[in-house]
């Protein structure tokens, strides 16, 4: 399954103006239920409102992604919107939001728009990607730069962001071969190095619906102990369970916990260890200060 699979073109406004937070969830409200995703537009919105007072999804950097589980859902579905000029949607940050993706998914959902969602959520973040979306003209555009970005073919430095097809198709075949010698590399070496045999920081990460926020903090933080050559492991605490579970061993070896979790977390297996215990957009926000 694609992100486009999710994201109808009807449910996707370029230039909208929104006056306030709640305009705002009220028209990707509305585009969601053109997509056909809901079965109760009201059922869902008060299920949108209610994750928003447990904390804004308006994660900084102009993006917001507001989400909910709800029985007022009838299958996964995204809502896609630009504000040009932005609109206050109590982002950490204080600044305006610009680029909003609406999430819905049904109660008990399966796993596999989780998965499409949790890509999604991650690919936003890229500030190149970002404005690109902001910037497009049309429909059409958008849901081109998200192909482009899936497929691996967006690329800032060329005209129009996405490499010419001669080069996609050499990427792509670069890509499988990689992507084989990494999957044999991967089966008989271990995920950390030999002199450091345990990983210096563990992190939990998990928003009240597991969905968006889950993985877009696990990814800031991947990213951010890959800058600092720090070796680190995140358990998520999703839609779909628990992945990565973080085990005992691993534990007793860490010099660090990292919790940026809204939802519970079993806190006990950490005693006695450092550990920095936030909120989950903290830790897409702020993960050079954690």
């Amino acid at each position: 399954m694609k992100i486009t699979d999710l994201l109808k073109p009807q449910s996707i406004l370029l230039n909208a103006d929104p006056v306030t937070k709640a305009d705002a969830i009220y028209t990707l409200g509305e585009l969601m239920d053109k997509g056909g995703y809901l079965t109760d537009k009201a059922e869902y919105l008060k299920a949108v409102f209610a994750r928003e007072e447990s904390g804004s999804t308006g994660l900084g950097d102009g993006i917001a992604t507001p989400h909910a589980k709800s029985a007022g859902v009838k299958e996964p579905g995204l809502a896609a919107m630009v504000v040009p000029n932005g609109v206050d949607f109590e982002a950490l940050d204080g600044q305006p939001s610009r680029l909003f993706f609406m999430i819905a998914a049904p109660e008990g959902a399966a796993d596999t728009h989780v998965e499409v969602l949790s890509k999604l959520a991650t690919m936003v973040i890229d500030p190149d990607f970002k404005e690109a979306l902001i910037q497009a003209a049309t429909v059409d555009r958008f849901l081109e730069l998200i192909t482009a970005k899936e497929e691996g073919n967006f690329d800032p430095s060329v005209e129009g962001y996405i490499k010419p097809a001669e080069d996609q198709k050499a990427t792509s075949i670069t890509d499988a071969i990689e992507a084989k010698a990494t999957e044999a590399i991967e089966k008989v070496a271990p995920k950390i190095s030999v002199d450091n045999p345990h990983y210096d920081v563990l992190a939990v990460t998990g928003c009240p619906t597991g969905i968006a926020h889950t993985y877009m903090a696990a990814e800031s933080l991947e990213r951010k102990a890959k800058e600092m050559g720090v070796s680190l492991k995140v358990e998520k605490n999703g839609a779909s369970g628990v992945k990565d579970a973080l085990t005992a061993e691993e534990i007793a070896h860490a010099k660090c916990i990292i919790v940026a979790s809204d939802r519970q977390v079993e806190m006990a297996r950490f005693d006695g260890k450092p550990m920095i215990q936030t909120k989950v957009a903290n830790g897409i926000n702020k993960a050079e200060e954690l």
